[in-house]
């Protein structure tokens, strides 16, 4: 999903080469977004299904439960969301055969408690509309109850699969060294990663050039992140 401005076409196309380099299976790739221009021609563009949202969380996670809606049925099979920041460092057709009807990831921040992360999330077309639907009645609430979407979607869905661990590492989690030394060392990726998520700051191309965003933080280039986000 692509919608306002933070991020450009760029993001779309690069992420459609990397699904296409390491997803062996056909498969389509959709991008819901409310402005298609730039983005190559391989890429199924869809308008963003409606959603009801307050003013204030309009161009946050929330529309990510908008996937759900009704004006999707015609896609099929199992549906992998993936957000535009992160990159596909291997072979991701382990994130389709893995069991679990809703699988997603368990979130770096909060471990243990149930929370998934809403990055890398994958469930079967035409599942979980209840989701949206209870939401879209009472959403004003529900945005007051609860920190984000992704722990709304957690709790809501049903029962929830955690992908192994190693699949989904956190940029910032699981690949910068600890203090002092990412001062001075790169960031690795971890063994059996398949992709790597910049939630927060910083995005692929900062960290590429050793630069986070609005802090005085001091990070080594990652040239290999240039490898893999293209």
């Amino acid at each position: 999903m692509k919608w306002g401005r933070r991020y450009g076409p760029e993001y779309v196309n690069r992420l459609f080469a990397m699904v296409a380099r390491n997803l062996a299976p056909p498969h389509r790739f959709v991008c819901l977004t409310d402005d298609a221009d730039g983005i190559r021609g391989e890429v199924e563009c869809r308008p963003l299904p409606a959603i009801e949202l307050a003013d204030a969380a309009e161009h946050s996670g929330w529309r990510k439960l908008s996937c759900f809606s009704a004006e999707l049925d015609d896609l099929e099979g199992r549906i992998l969301f993936l957000d535009l920041d992160l990159i596909v460092v291997a072979d991701i057709d382990c994130l389709f055969t893995h069991p679990g009807a809703f699988c997603i990831i368990d979130n770096w921040t909060q471990p243990g408690r149930g929370i998934g992360n809403s990055s890398v999330f994958r469930f079967e077309a035409g599942a979980h509309r209840a989701v949206l639907e209870h939401f879209c009645a009472d959403a004003a609430r529900i945005i007051r109850s609860f920190p984000n979407e992704q722990s709304y979607l957690t709790q809501s869905v049903g029962e929830v699969t955690f992908w192994p661990a190693r699949w989904c590492r956190s940029f910032k989690h699981d690949c910068l060294p600890g203090w002092p030394l990412r001062r001075f060392r790169q960031a690795t990726i971890p063994a059996d990663a398949r992709i790597i998520v910049f939630h927060g700051d910083p995005k692929p191309p900062d960290a590429a050039r050793g630069v986070w965003p609005n802090r005085r933080t001091r990070l080594v280039p990652v040239p290999w992140v240039l490898e893999h986000w293209r």
